[in-house]
């Protein structure tokens, strides 16, 4: 007999055989409908496959691609324990999540499936998955009790029949329960019997009679086997007590009872009652009723009177749980003896469960420009009842321009049946009304808020078609003149104006040299300051676009006008005024009262008043002779012209306009009374230039004999520095220690015995005798031999004795090459003379010293040791030179 976990290893290596072979069957059906697709697919497998085995590919088999599933945010939305499976959008692939116990999850139902719906969005798809699990021989039949007792009269009857208690298999189908083995004995042979529903129970048949005598008791065993592959068992020990004669066992009434029952039933309510009879007297005709078999939570839902045989509700029931019960009865008396039957038990469905509404996906805006058709939301609604109680209906409020479509079942469709306009309700309260059919209905309810985006479907819109304004000339630059104003009944961005002005030409100018206007307020500011007299009128476009894609726009006119002021004075046009040159009216000796003497004639470029005219005599040589029209400028005699009046007459006229404050000009009139022209000559030869001609040339000389005693001044100046400048560099050469820039004879050649010339030197020194102010005495040398000195410092012998007397005596100590050091000369002056201290940076240098030292005559080179260096006592013949 196989043991319980060696039982285990072969389940365990049967499902693994079975997952390998099992087949994937699917079947796909697509409807589309509008921007909706809906669709459902169908998958098969095994129980008890590991986390992340895959079921099927969605994408392939709904022909989707990857991106659309990760654009469209493909997901598991509802269903009935959709934590067992995982939908991959990476891969596109449905695969399992945790562990599926077809046992567990649907019991004794068959075909179990798992139904589930995914959604995708934009645009909205809706598909239905089922994954049906299949069955595997993952539990071996085993019985309630693991040790059942019998008690049997020995005057028992020959085929007297004893039920035995009916082993248990979760598994369905050809894994189930399939065949009890009775092991091997003399007294009974097993009989099986089939349930209605598939189930097997069996009987022990007496075929001996028993002999309590021989044996008082029996052992027997009773194997339960399933139909899988490996076959899996379960046993019970079964003892049977022989016990003395009990001739009849109880006999029900009926084969199989019928009740119904009503869910949510309380605790206590009568179903029926059963009977049984026994023929036999006494305790052994006395009969206890008890349900033999029951399945899983079934035995806390009913109970039965021992007694009485009477079956009540024991627990809660729940049509959505379980529509049937079916239940075995055992009738047995005192003796031992039992009797079978069953009962069937409906349940009746009650309206208790409301309709429950799952929003799927909902888009909680939607633009105003949206088609009709377009899918807002997909809601899916429940009801655990069944038939009419189930039967759901949705609605909503027909005034709104949307409408509720069913789709799949227990699925509905929000979609768009009119035109939005945002501009005319731009917000909807949306409530969704599920009702079941059930008596009395059931219902519920959700609300759903839908705002409309804006759409830039409305263009700006300005007060006016067209603004006239108006500005006054000589305007200061920058100054507002007027607002335009439009409005655009969009929404935010939509909503936003702009304001720029059309490009056009005025008089040959673009507009915006004239005007500009802020983009925002629609403020127009001018940008210069306008002259009547060359523009009057100003007539541009101003365009209003709104911001959005692609943006509207409209258009107005502004008509400006420009006021005139009274911004020129009058301008003379005769008589011409010349610079230089004298111009006069003559009039004759002889000229009556009201001679035309001449005419002056103004004109002012204003327009209005500010151009209406007026002369008036401002100055005259004689008043009493001349007058001028006011209005016409007419230069007339008021009196007879007579011998006593002066040749020259000089007239001044001023011209007014009318303007506030009024402008003038003025104008001078040279007239000569004479009869002739010599006369006339003759008396305006002295006449002087005029006064503004003469004044300007006063200006002119003025600043020219200005300019001319600035440059004489900035002369004189520049050269007294330059000589004081001078003067200073002099002095600080005189005081200064610092080292000379050598001068090189054209023999030089060093004495390190790197150059190429002769070792020779020729030195010359000029120095005064004793200070530098006094005059110059030249020194002659005492031999113009040349001195030969060679790379060791070394003296030609020639001259070791040929020291003379000398004015200077200088000590000249150099650097020997034995010390390693830069050579250096140290110039000990003995006798007088400010040189003392001085210091040489070469051995070749010729001894040109600063402050003018330069050497004549080079005396005698005596070479002597002191502190282990070669010092030179060298005698020098010389002046000194103030350069």
């Amino acid at each position: 007999m196989e043991t319980r976990g060696h039982l285990y290893s072969r389940n365990v290596r049967w499902r693994l055989s079975c997952i390998l072979q099992w087949k994937l069957g699917f079947l796909i059906l697509l409807t589309s409908v509008g921007d909706r697709v809906t669709g459902q697919i169908r998958y098969s497998i095994p129980e008890e496959m590991k986390k992340g085995s895959v079921i099927g590919s969605v994408a392939q088999d709904l022909g989707l691609d990857l991106q659309r599933l990760r654009a469209g945010r493909a997901r598991i939305v509802s269903g009935e324990n959709i934590q067992y499976t995982e939908l991959k959008t990476d891969k596109g692939i449905l695969v399992v999540n945790e562990r599926i116990d077809r046992e567990q999850l649907c019991g004794d139902v068959t075909p179990c499936s798992l139904s589930f719906e995914m959604i995708l969005e934009n645009p909205i798809e809706l598909h239905r998955v089922t994954v049906e699990i299949l069955d595997i021989n993952d539990n071996a039949p085993f019985f309630p009790n693991t040790d059942i007792q019998f008690e049997m009269s020995e005057s028992a009857m020959v085929g007297a029949k004893f039920p035995v208690e009916s082993a248990v298999d979760p598994d369905v189908g050809v894994n189930a329960l399939q065949n009890y083995i009775l092991s091997l004995n003399n007294y009974f042979i097993l009989k099986q019997h089939a349930n209605p529903d598939g189930s097997k129970y069996a009987e022990l048949v007496l075929q001996k009679p028993l002999d309590r005598e021989e044996h008082p008791t029996l052992p027997l065993k009773v194997i339960a086997v399933d139909g899988g592959n490996p076959q899996r068992s379960g046993t019970v020990n079964i003892k049977v007590s022989v016990l003395d004669a009990n001739d009849n066992a109880p006999v029900f009434n009926q084969s199989v009872y019928r009740a119904v029952v009503v869910e949510n039933a309380p605790k206590g309510t009568y179903i029926t009652t059963v009977n049984a009879t026994d023929a036999d007297s006494g305790s052994y005709g006395e009969i206890i009723f008890n349900f033999s078999k029951i399945k899983g939570s079934t035995v806390d839902m009913f109970s039965i009177d021992e007694n009485t045989g009477v079956i009540s509700v024991a627990g809660l029931i729940d049509f959505e749980k379980e529509k049937k019960y079916e239940l075995r009865l055992e009738a047995r008396d005192r003796g031992g003896l039992t009797g079978t039957s069953k009962v069937i038990i409906d349940v009746i469905d009650v309206n208790d469960n409301v309709p429950v509404i799952n929003i799927m996906s909902f888009s909680n805006t939607i633009s105003e420009d949206a088609p009709l058709g377009t899918t807002i939301a997909v809601i899916n609604v429940k009801d655990a009842d069944s038939e009419k109680n189930g039967q759901i209906k949705c609605a909503i409020d027909k005034t709104l321009p949307l409408k509720i479509q069913s789709s799949l079942t227990n699925y509905y469709n929000l979609v768009a049946d009119q035109h939005f306009d945002r501009e005319t309700t731009s917000e909807f309260d949306i409530t969704i009304i599920a009702t079941d059919s059930g008596s009395p209905p059931l219902s519920s309810s959700v609300t759903l808020q839908l705002r409309i985006s804006d759409v830039n479907d409305n263009g700006p819109l300005f007060d006016k078609t067209s603004y006239s304004a108006y500005v006054k000339e000589n305007n200061s630059p920058g100054m507002s003149i007027t607002t335009v104003s439009a409005r655009d009944s969009d929404w935010n961005q939509n909503a936003r104006i702009s304001y720029f002005l059309e490009d056009t030409q005025v008089s040959g100018n673009p507009v915006s040299s004239y005007v500009s206007i802020n983009s925002e307020t629609g403020l127009i500011h001018a940008v210069r300051s306008f002259d009547y007299e060359q523009i009057k009128q100003l007539v541009f476009t101003v365009k209003a676009q709104d911001g959005g894609s692609p943006p509207l726009s409209s258009n107005t006119t502004i008509k400006l006008n420009i006021q005139d002021q009274n911004d020129n004075p009058p301008q003379v046009l005769y008589p011409v005024q010349t610079g230089g040159s004298l111009v006069a009216e003559m009039v004759p000796r002889s000229a009556d009262v009201g001679y035309l003497v001449t005419k002056v004639v103004a004109v002012d470029v204003d327009s209005g008043q500010n151009a209406w005219l007026s002369y008036k005599l401002q100055k005259a040589t004689d008043r009493a002779l001349f007058e001028v029209g006011l209005q016409n400028g007419e230069i007339r005699t008021i009196r007879q012209v007579t011998d006593k009046d002066a040749v020259k007459q000089r007239l001044t006229v001023i011209v007014e306009d009318n303007g506030q404050p009024s402008r003038s000009a003025t104008v001078i009139v040279n007239v000569a009374v004479a009869d002739s022209f010599p006369e006339v000559l003759s008396e305006f030869t002295d006449f002087t230039q005029d006064k503004e001609y003469n004044d300007n040339l006063t200006f002119y000389l003025v600043l020219a004999l200005a300019v001319v005693s600035f440059l004489f001044i900035t002369c004189l100046v520049v050269i007294i520095s330059v000589k004081i400048y001078r003067w200073r560099q002099s002095r600080i050469l005189y005081h200064s220690n610092l080292p000379v820039i050598p001068y090189y004879p054209p023999r030089y050649s060093d004495t390190l015995g790197t150059g190429t010339l002769q070792h020779v030197y020729n030195y010359e020194v000029c120095r005064t005798t004793d200070s530098r102010k006094s005059d110059m005495k030249y020194m002659q040398p005492m031999s113009q031999s040349l001195v030969s000195v060679d790379g060791a410092g070394l003296i030609h012998p020639r001259w070791k004795n040929s020291c003379q007397a000398t004015v200077l005596r200088c000590q000249l100590c150099i650097e020997s090459k034995e010390c390693g050091c830069q050579h250096r000369f140290s110039i000990a002056v003995h006798g007088a003379g400010p040189v003392d201290g001085f210091t040489l940076k070469h051995l070749s240098l010729p001894l040109v010293v600063q402050a003018g030292l330069l050497i004549v005559s080079l005396n005698c080179l005596i070479p002597y040791r002191h502190n282990k260096r070669i010092r030179y006592r060298i005698t020098l013949t010389g002046v000194w030179k103030l350069f």
